[in-house]
């Protein structure tokens, strides 16, 4: 359900709205991606739909129109082939020039017809200006679509519209040739055609005196040709009106439109959309099938409105669809169709072509709407609803369209550049204490966990975006107040749902690219500790384990760069747990990122004597992987082996490290000159580890002067300057977005390569 105050934000851009979700793609959705209706009690019955009276209506006009037109067409043909063709020498003046008349007669209604009907089916394609204006005086608001203005002589506001509508064209400088006055002509036309042909063949089949007399013989075959002519166009014409009789009545005394308007709800701005879905139906009817125009309902034209360029049109697709998705009988139904646009959006090429559309994720973000604050829906008129998990199945759809928007670059900076969108979606990452410590939740509150899900979901892709657009979504959507605090909570109480806790952490990894925003998630309270407690805690199972990986990734890059938030997690007393983890193969490798970088941003002199020990007692861990790891976890050590060494105070306590690792200095070197040979080009997929190998190389010769006879006998000299001969910019950056580099180290390999070659020199 979207209540009126989402309505009333529409108003304010009719010009902006519209969405894709007339063509429906089929594509088959995961179980947990799409919220399941509930289920209808065998007791209840199934409600028609009001607008079932104007499709029926339509389909017996129809009928009647086609028998008509067919019997028009048959007398057509049987008097220009038969009549005309053979028997023009045969028939008397006033028969040929009856015939002749009635197929001028004819001919005149049949266009005038197919006009009349053209024009006010296009009088409701574009619905008269002074709907808006009805539209604004209820929600208090001003059309952007109008220019108004007020001057001195006139008090009341002057309308400047800058298109005109197909009512209103004058087509000749008259005031009879307005478009409207036309339309009431070609009506008119039509009736007096009728009745020219009702009396002249009523006239002729009475009298019966065509063809033959005293000199000239009756001829028979001729006699019947226009029996039958002058009868195919009395049927003709008596079933037209009959149609126009029964038109009239259903419009003008049993008042159908008033009635159906009525039952769907839309009394209030009048009956011009239900008008417009009747011509519509009729038009179908006529065009096609006659069982064509059966298939539509309000819910499918209300999306064909929005699909439109007018923003009038866009307005009443979108209250029709608000209407029918909070009425009590209709509400299912409906949500199942808008359920369409978001299997659309599911393919890739589908989703640039909705988001595409000027408007279309303005259009979406109205689907959303939260509870949170008031902790229960209201409708327009301030009651409270009684069809709450129709709005939390309605907020879970228009979360579901923009995830699977979101696949794309360029929607992702749509969607941050819709007023008020990311706010909508960062309130829906928020969920009750209670909600997540208890798995045995009642209805509707399972609809709003699958709604913080989505919601998580979409952050993540939205802050994973690479480039500007994705370093704007960050710096926007970490500026939201309860963004970080929100996700802080699920950290906290989340221990159930270890999928939502990871969501979580990685949204704060992907914000922590921003350094702004690394300062503003260290500093809210609680948020390092949770990471912590999740990353550090071995009851969490084995299958579960990828919510402590991405918790250790969020610490790790909390930690880059930043001072402040080491000294933070150093405060949480989680350092000896952080050392213990380097020989837990599942946490290993983040364990490592997060001791190397708090010893790279923490100034020694904070640093205390027993921190330093614990750090020195992780030395023996590193130098066995180094020798017998390959890949990530090789790179990890051996970028946190240098800061170890440098800790190191004296030769004897260094000699004591390898001793107790079981691995010599030559062995380590001669790792080292394997990594520098294997990695001859940069690799992406471990890119600091020829830079990391070339500092704990350094680190090693001036800890200890005799080992540069080591890595000077190992020709380490030579694989330096292979490696200064492909050198690439990649090898100094410590953090990427997509192929952006956006922490750039200290120093460059090339600096480095220097250094390493003076002190083998």
């Amino acid at each position: 359900m979207v209540s009126l105050c989402c309505l009333s934000e529409m108003v304010d851009r009719t010009t902006d709205l519209v969405v894709e979700v007339g063509s429906s793609v089929r594509t088959i959705s995961r179980p947990d991606e799409t919220p399941t209706p509930e289920p209808r009690s065998p007791t209840q019955l199934s409600v028609p739909a009001p607008e079932k009276k104007l499709t029926l209506f339509a389909l017996r006009l129809a009928v009647l129109e086609k028998i008509a037109s067919r019997l028009g067409s048959l007398g057509f043909v049987w008097a220009t082939v038969v009549l005309l063709g053979g028997f023009a020498g045969s028939l008397e003046t006033t028969d040929f020039w009856f015939v002749t008349l009635i197929l001028v007669v004819e001919g005149a209604r049949i266009f005038s017809r197919s006009h009349e009907l053209e024009l006010q089916h296009q009088s409701k394609y574009t619905i008269s200006g002074i709907n808006i204006f009805r539209f604004t005086q209820i929600f208090h608001q001003a059309s952007p679509v109008q220019e108004t203005r007020r001057e001195e002589r006139n008090p009341g506001p002057i309308t400047r519209t800058r298109t005109w509508t197909s009512t209103d064209v004058p087509m000749l400088p008259f005031w009879v040739f307005v478009s409207r006055n036309v339309s009431t002509v070609f009506y008119w036309l039509q009736i007096a055609s009728a009745f020219a042909s009702i009396v002249i063949s009523m006239l002729k089949l009475i009298k019966q005196d065509y063809g033959g007399n005293e000199s000239k013989p009756k001829n028979t075959n001729l006699h019947a040709a226009l029996t039958l002519f002058y009868s195919l166009a009395l049927a003709e014409a008596l079933l037209f009106l009959a149609e126009k009789v029964y038109w009239e009545w259903m419009i003008s005394v049993f008042k159908i439109l008033e009635k159906v308007n009525k039952e769907c709800g839309l009394e209030r701005f009048g009956t011009d959309s239900v008008r417009r879905f009747f011509y519509d139906a009729y038009s179908r009817c006529l065009n096609g099938s006659i069982f064509d125009g059966l298939k539509m309902d309000m819910v499918i034209f209300a999306m064909e409105l929005l699909v439109s360029n007018s923003p009038d049109e866009q307005l009443i697709g979108t209250e029709i669809l608000c209407r029918f998705s909070s009425h009590d009988d209709y509400s299912v139904d409906t949500l199942q169709k808008i359920e369409i646009l978001s299997r659309l959006a599911s393919k890739t090429q589908n989703a640039l072509r909705v988001a595409g559309i000027p408007g279309a994720i303005e259009s979406i973000s109205s689907l959303l709407e939260s509870t949170r604050d008031s902790g229960q829906a209201t409708d327009e008129i301030g009651e409270k609803s009684t069809n709450q998990p129709n709005l939390c199945t309605l907020n879970n759809l228009g979360l579901l369209i923009l995830k699977r928007l979101a696949r794309d670059h360029n929607n992702c900076g749509k969607i941050g550049k819709t007023k008020g969108l990311l706010s909508k979606i960062i309130d829906f990452t928020y969920a009750e204490r209670r909600m997540l410590e208890n798995s045995n939740v009642a209805a509707p509150k399972p609809c709003q966990i699958l709604a913080m899900k989505r919601s998580l979901k979409l952050l993540k892709k939205l802050v994973s975006t690479t480039g500007v657009t994705g370093k704007n979504l960050r710096r926007n959507i970490s500026g939201i107040v309860f963004t970080v605090s929100n996700i802080r909570e699920t950290l906290r109480h989340g221990n159930r749902r270890p999928d939502l806790q990871k969501l979580g952490a990685e949204i704060l990894t992907f914000l922590a690219f921003d350094e702004g925003a690394t300062e503003k998630i260290g500093g809210t309270g609680g948020v390092l500790k949770g990471l912590l407690f999740i990353f550090l805690n071995n009851e969490i199972p084995k299958d579960q384990s990828n919510v402590r990986v991405s918790a250790g990734e969020s610490i790790a890059m909390l930690a880059q760069g930043s001072a402040s938030n080491c000294q933070r997690i150093l405060r949480s007393n989680a350092l000896l747990e952080l050392v213990e983890a380097l020989r837990n193969p599942l946490i290993q490798l983040n364990a490592a990122r997060i001791l190397r970088n708090l010893c790279a941003y923490t100034a020694s002199d904070q640093f205390n004597e027993e921190l330093q020990e614990v750090i020195k007692s992780a030395g023996a861990t590193v130098l066995k992987a180094i020798k017998s790891e390959e890949g990530k976890p090789q790179e990890v050590m051996v970028g946190l082996a240098p800061h170890i060494l440098k800790l190191m105070s004296t030769p004897k306590e260094l000699r004591g490290m390898f001793e107790k690792a079981e691995v010599s200095e030559e062995e380590l070197a001669e790792a080292l000159i394997s990594i520098l040979k294997r990695y001859e080009q940069p690799v992406p997929k471990v890119p600091r580890i020829r830079r990391f190998a070339i500092e704990l190389t350094i680190r090693m010769m001036k800890a200890n002067p005799e080992t540069i006879k080591i890595f000077q006998n190992l020709r380490m000299k030579n694989e330096l300057e292979t490696v200064f001969e492909t050198a690439a910019e990649l090898e100094n950056f410590d953090i990427f977005s997509g192929t952006v580099g956006l922490a750039r180290h200290g120093s460059t390999i090339n600096e480095l390569i220097e250094a390493a070659i003076e002190l083998l020199s």
